[in-house]
């Protein structure tokens, strides 16, 4: 292991050093994300704190881009940073404990206190099903077997894998095998083990998180964007651009809302196997759909040129840190490998607990009750503005957690200044577009409906008219 400085200041952009210790055992990566933990746990770093560039903080620690880029995903993974479109790496906006007697201090004078959280496509916390959880818990500690809790494979554990298998199958049409999915910790992981097995530029959706994007860019991937449409990402564009991957959200693009039209989904196919390409679906929210037949995976068309990511970050809940990759068989042992010979990120317990929730049928009947109430939310959310802003044009709705709140033009920025008067947490579409499309750039709000708990949701209507233009 390379010897470096313990402790080094990087400057911030607001002028102020941060101080990192990076001593003690433990690779690279897990010292920088101790440390960084560390100054959000102290308050050194205190919520909205922008951090470093990538480029920027491994070249003050003399570590390599992809280090840092890894530890800033795994944080934003678990909840400690948030990275956006034009504002960087930051600090989220989520209490921490401290230590018995400790206190934050004053707050900023510019920090506004979050009452309503319309992110998009956050699930319901409260509705988290503990009781029928417990339950599987239970049952899968007293049937695991003792091997179970030595050294895990790094696919994650055969009980859930071939749980996953028969559930994609059935639910999205999913053609895999257990030694075809590799479970991780979320989709930005199972991007991140994606990247190092890639060659070439990747495809992108013109509009998309800018997150995602930089996670292949900071592997040296340049991305190359795609324009998107009522339908999806027009596919015909992928001719001529040189890429070797593309990635997509076919089901309901992000954050647009329009589901891949299937001439379209076709194409990518053929583009697929005519060039050797991959695609790289996206099928974030695919358990959701109110307004039209479910929209089966991509993948079921040829599992040879498709890796499929789930997880239960939108199902359940992100902080599981459970996903999955359905990948080709020529290409598992790569991905298998980028992943490490063990496995460290995903927790056996629950991995064998998700794998008895879904046997045993919870899984369904949960996803069966969020359904009624997050189609109650969005039906709540389009009659509210159907009657208070007409003017408003809301789309992206059949499914998924979040609906698009198209603005007229210049004045999406005064709005998201309404909503943080209002405590309204929420995006704008000027955080998604990638900065080399040629699309003309739309304005609007992209409106999470998932977050609030039921009793919250109306008053967090009240507070998003109010910060709506009037015509």
């Amino acid at each position: 292991m390379g010897q470096f400085p313990s402790a080094r200041g990087v400057m911030m952009d607001r002028g102020s050093d941060l101080h990192l210790e990076l001593a003690g055992s433990g690779s690279v990566r897990f010292r920088l994300m101790r440390a960084l933990r560390e100054a959000i746990r102290s308050d050194r770093l205190a919520p909205g704190t922008r951090l470093p560039p990538y480029r920027a903080l491994a070249a003050d620690l003399g570590i390599a881009r992809n280090t840092v880029a890894d530890a800033y995903a795994e944080l934003a993974e678990e909840g400690w940073l948030i990275t956006r479109q034009g504002s960087g790496t930051r600090v989220a906006h989520r209490a921490t404990p401290l230590e018995p007697g400790r206190s934050r201090g004053p707050a900023r004078p510019a920090s506004r206190r979050v009452v309503h959280d319309l992110m998009p496509s956050s699930p319901d916390a409260s509705a988290f099903p503990r009781s029928a959880w417990a339950a599987s818990a239970r049952r899968a500690l007293a049937t695991a077997p003792n091997e179970a809790f030595g050294a895990g494979d790094p696919r994650g554990r055969p009980e859930l894998r071939a749980a996953l298998v028969e559930y994609l199958a059935r639910t999205r049409g999913v053609r895999t095998e257990p030694d075809r999915l590799v479970v991780c910790s979320g989709f930005a992981h199972g991007l991140t083990l994606l990247r190092r097995v890639l060659r070439g530029p990747v495809a992108v959706e013109s509009y998309g998180l800018e997150f995602h994007r930089s996670l292949l860019e900071e592997a040296g991937l340049k991305t190359v964007p795609l324009t998107v449409d009522a339908h999806g990402a027009r596919v015909e564009e992928l001719d001529g651009t040189g890429a070797d991957a593309v990635l997509l959200t076919p089901a309901h693009q992000y954050p647009m809302g329009g589901a891949l039209r299937p001439e379209r989904r076709a194409a990518v196919i053929d583009w697929a196997r005519a060039t050797g390409g991959l695609l790289l679906e996206d099928d974030y929210d695919g358990e959701f759909r109110y307004d039209r037949e479910p929209v089966g995976a991509v993948q079921g068309l040829d599992p040879d040129h498709v890796v499929y990511f789930g997880s239960a970050s939108k199902s359940l809940s992100p902080a599981l840190r459970l996903g999955w990759l359905a990948v080709p068989g020529w290409l598992a042992d790569e991905v298998v490998a980028a992943k490490g010979p063990r496995e460290i990120w995903s927790g056996v317990v629950d991995q064998l607990t998700l794998a008895d929730f879904i046997t045993c049928g919870a899984y369904d009947r949960h996803l069966r009750r969020m359904r009624k109430v997050y189609r109650h939310r969005r039906d709540l959310l389009t009659t509210t503005l159907a009657e208070r802003a007409p003017h408003i044009t809301v789309s992206g709705i059949a499914a998924g957690l979040h609906a698009v709140l198209e603005l007229p033009a210049g004045t999406e920025e005064a709005a998201l200044r309404a909503a943080r008067r209002q405590g309204l947490a929420l995006d704008g579409l000027a955080a998604y577009p990638h900065p080399d499309s040629a699309m003309p750039r739309r304005e609007g709000l992209v409106i999470g409906y998932g977050t609030p708990s039921e009793h919250a949701f109306g008053a967090a209507l009240d507070a998003l008219c109010l910060t709506l233009p009037d015509r």
